[in-house]
């Protein structure tokens, strides 16, 4: 079986790798395997016995103290169940082969490199401390210690104290795998707890909050707790537990923590008020607590936790593969080099036009979608109305009437109506273009080999602009002609084949004095633009495409880069030099990314070990 400890255990040692390696994610889009892991924050307003409460969970006296504002930086405090007889000790990641056995040395190094960072004012920094205290005396876990909220700046502090401490704390507790351990003073009202009203915000379920109540034992006689611990007066989905650190008095006394959690046990126990509840009261309750609630969470979220690893070694073991090798010196290896980066993106964008990848089907949902859809919106039904057609031919007599067919009248409805599909010629261009753009747009960025390089891909992404917007050009000229020629000259065959109008008695006469021929002859006259427009659009509807494909679609297959190819060739070494410079991190990345991918691959095979022993 897992055991809690090796449940736990596996995951400080994991956040702990992290942390070593200041594993932030980096470029990925992932979260980073820390922010996957759950930890505790302990939340609370200045003087709220914060401190005291780590100290009584961790057993040592190892924290700064003062009055006001005492913790001035986060500190992660990782705490490992030692075996059996191995003497307690404390490691700080900045100074990872010192070990601290002296706790009072820990309390100094924390104060001093506080102050390092801060000076010895009333600052503070988001910058975090990262502790680790190895002890057979604690239970697994990961604590965050924040600075204390606070209502009001006090001299030496800026203005925006108040906002800034309450950003950072928020920037921890709102991750949704922050347990949070909200602490609150029992002298004070919980309506006006910050803590609790911070995770308030960010808990509103309640979740993942435990609600800690400190300084029971300086409560007014008389009082008492008890509302707010059996959860009457605020509650929480997990039980309130109560506290009782040590006085000042015992501080400067230096009374052992063994001595005053055995305190803290009778005070329970012999309590009026309390003494029911004593088996669930505590600080080593409260470590117990902490630490089982921990081990469910961790449980439920290993598949999780295992599905990021793996996802993140994947991503990982991408990123190495386009590190690749430092790159040639000379002049042709250089051109050699830029000229198969630019084959590898030019040969992922002919498969997004392909079907290869995703992307070249938006080209296809213009011409069978946006396209038709374009040419059935146009306003065919106002200009070929009654009112329009009879205006429209009636000015083309001028002051004698047609004889046989308003053949000017005709040509100036067809002229007219032909001038809208200029529209909708133009929008497939131009939805193509953007197509176009954006293949190429994602081409650079899949394009793994291209990554290092962040010049090469600029200038190549506007090459290749450049290119497009010359297909533009000419795909506009092209299709706009192909509207132009069905204006220049319509189709005779058509009209012939119309049956002869014959003005027989009793056609219906003009609806006003004002017309010159019967409403039925207007419309008649619409009716035949309308089906001569209609087969135009039938055959703008499939040459438009066909233009478009010919003049932007084959064009950016078949030489999107020649321009670009041409201008390589007459650059110098220099040049070519630039247009493969590389981060000066590189190889430092690098060497990150290696231990990263350890890092993961060692955490995911412990957790399949864990895994397979539950």
């Amino acid at each position: 079986m897992a055991t809690m400890e090796s449940l736990i255990g596996l995951v400080n040692r994991i956040q702990r790798a992290c942390t070593v390696l200041g594993d932030h994610g980096g470029d990925s889009t992932l979260p980073t395997l820390w922010e996957s892991l759950p930890s505790v924050a302990v939340v609370g307003g200045q003087s709220s016995g914060k401190s005291s409460v780590l100290e009584s969970i961790v057993g040592r006296d190892f924290l700064p103290r003062g009055s006001g504002i005492v913790t001035r930086r986060p500190l992660v405090l990782q705490l490992h169940k030692a075996e059996q007889g191995v003497q307690e000790y404390a490691e700080f990641l900045h100074l990872p082969k010192k070990r601290f056995t002296d706790f009072a040395m820990v309390r100094k190094e924390i104060q001093d490199e506080t102050d390092k960072m801060t000076g010895r004012s009333k600052q503070i920094s988001s910058v975090p401390i990262q502790l680790s205290i190895f002890s057979q005396n604690v239970v697994n876990l990961t604590l965050i210690d924040l600075p204390g909220l606070t209502k009001v700046a006090v001299e030496g502090q800026p203005e925006s104290i108040v906002e800034d401490i309450e950003n950072m704390v928020r920037s921890y507790v709102e991750k949704p795998n922050c347990i949070i351990l909200a602490i609150t003073p029992a002298n004070q009202d919980i309506a006006t707890s910050d803590a609790i009203k911070l995770a308030r915000e960010v808990d509103p379920t309640g979740d993942r909050t435990f609600g800690v109540l400190t300084k029971l034992d300086l409560m007014d006689k008389g009082t008492n707790a008890l509302d707010v611990l059996e959860g009457k007066s605020y509650r929480l989905q997990h039980p309130w537990v109560g506290i009782v650190n040590r006085s000042q008095s015992d501080i400067n006394k230096n009374v052992e923590m063994i001595a005053a959690r055995h305190r803290e046990r009778e005070f329970f126990a012999s309590s009026p008020d309390y003494g029911h509840l004593a088996n669930k009261m505590g600080s080593e309750y409260l470590a117990k607590l902490l630490s089982k609630h921990l081990e469910s969470v961790i449980k439920a979220r290993l598949p999780g936790i295992l599905s990021l690893i793996n996802k993140s070694i994947d991503e990982i073991e991408r990123e190495m593969d386009y590190l690749g090798r430092p790159v040639a010196v000379d002049a042709g290896a250089q051109l050699y080099t830029i000229l198969e980066l630019c084959r590898a993106f030019d040969r992922i964008f002919k498969e997004h036009l392909d079907g290869g990848r995703p992307g070249g089907d938006c080209i296809y949902g213009v011409f069978d979608h946006q396209l038709p859809s374009a040419l059935r919106k146009l306003p065919f039904e106002r200009h070929l109305s009654f009112q329009n057609v009879r205006k429209v031919v009636s000015e083309a007599d001028g002051y004698q009437p047609h004889l046989v067919a308003p053949e000017q009248g005709y040509r100036r409805l067809i002229d007219s109506a032909l001038n809208y599909f200029r529209g909708p010629a133009e929008a497939s261009v131009d939805a193509v273009h953007f197509v176009l753009k954006e293949l190429v747009r994602r081409s650079i960025g899949e394009t793994k080999e291209l990554k290092r390089f962040p010049t090469l891909q600029a200038e190549l992404a506007a090459a290749a602009n450049e290119a497009l917007e010359r297909f533009r050009e000419d795909s506009k000229k092209t299709t706009l002609r192909l509207v132009d020629m069905e204006s220049s000259y319509l189709t005779v065959e058509f009209f012939r084949k119309l049956p002869q109008e014959i003005e027989k008695e009793g056609n219906q006469v003009a609806s006003s004095s004002g017309d010159r021929y019967s409403e039925g002859h207007f419309r008649r006259i619409g009716s035949n633009v309308s089906s001569y427009v209609g087969m135009v659009s039938e055959t703008l509807k499939n040459s438009i495409p066909k233009a478009v494909v010919h003049c932007q679609v084959r064009e950016a297959k078949q030489s999107l880069l020649h321009h670009f190819y041409a201008q390589l060739g007459r650059k110098e070494g220099k040049e070519l030099a630039q247009l493969l410079d590389e981060d000066s991190t590189l190889m430092e990345r690098r060497v990150q990314c290696a231990k990263r991918l350890e890092l993961y691959k060692s955490a995911r095979d412990e957790i399949d070990s864990v895994s397979w022993s539950r």
